[in-house]
């Protein structure tokens, strides 16, 4: 039975329960992060750990566990599970209402769960379009933290799916590509690497952090002609990096192979 954690225990995933009236049910108030498990070791936890509590603060969202008790219980929770490869995710919200609406209750209690699932290692190149449906709010703060509000990337998803595509790329209001659905850009033009700015309505990557200085990649918004003309692409997040072979019917080559980015993983 998978075991996961929750406000400060284990428990089989089973056992757990959530109130009906949890912002992050109602109002998709709350925040969340995915980290890699390698065995028993939670790759990049110090950074994934700066992250949820600086968009908890964003949100006015309280962490009631201090940074060993969230490590020890990660760690723990691999360790119960057994996997090789690990999917954690960590949700924060802001807990039950005591009211309905969007009034916020400074004296509620935090909701904190943890849950744990094997992750392969996706190697299947992707094939992309680009999203018409919707874009990203470079202006919004919600595009910088990982809100449980995926709502602009699920009906781009639909949208990539129904157009025989497995991913979309996303543009924002200004018409510049700014990512994946589920991961940060980073394309080729002219033998350099490039990857858009945080300012263009990116969340900004842990994987992504790495991958920057590994490639020398340049922080450089992209517009639709960039993607046309691009050498090679791929997508990254924080359980890996797979290449793009196609965006809009245009061919793209392979080059993930070629280049030093899974082992950062490692």
């Amino acid at each position: 039975m998978t075991q996961v954690w929750y406000n400060g225990a284990f428990l089989d995933a089973q056992d757990a329960r959530l109130s009906i009236a949890d912002r992050g049910f109602t109002l998709a108030d709350g925040i969340f992060e995915t980290i890699l498990g390698i065995g028993e070791k939670p790759v990049w936890f110090p950074q994934h750990l700066h992250r949820l509590r600086d968009g908890a603060s964003q949100l006015g969202l309280h962490v009631a566990f201090d940074d060993q008790a969230l490590e020890a219980a990660v760690v723990g929770l691999l360790r119960k599970n057994g996997f090789v490869r690990s999917a954690v995710r960590i949700t924060l919200t802001r807990g039950p209402a005591a009211k309905r609406g969007l009034w916020v209750d400074d004296q509620s209690s935090p909701t904190l769960l943890m849950t744990c699932a094997p992750s392969a290692l996706v190697t299947e190149p992707q094939r992309l379009i680009i999203a018409r449906s919707t874009r990203r709010n470079e202006y919004s703060p919600l595009s910088r933290i990982k809100s449980l509000n995926y709502g602009d990337n699920i009906l781009a998803r639909r949208e990539a799916l129904s157009r025989g595509a497995t991913d979309a790329l996303m543009l924002n209001g200004h018409g510049y590509v700014v990512c994946a659905t589920v991961g940060n850009l980073f394309v080729r033009i002219n033998g350099e690497w490039v990857t858009p700015p945080v300012s263009d309505g990116i969340l900004p990557g842990i994987a992504r952090a790495k991958i920057i200085p590994c490639l020398r990649a340049q922080q450089t918004s992209l517009s639709e002609a960039d993607m046309r003309s691009a050498d090679a692409a791929f997508i990254s997040n924080s359980l890996g990096s797979v290449d793009i072979v196609e965006i809009d019917g245009v061919k793209l080559p392979p080059y993930l192979a070629e280049l030093p980015v899974e082992a950062l993983y490692e």
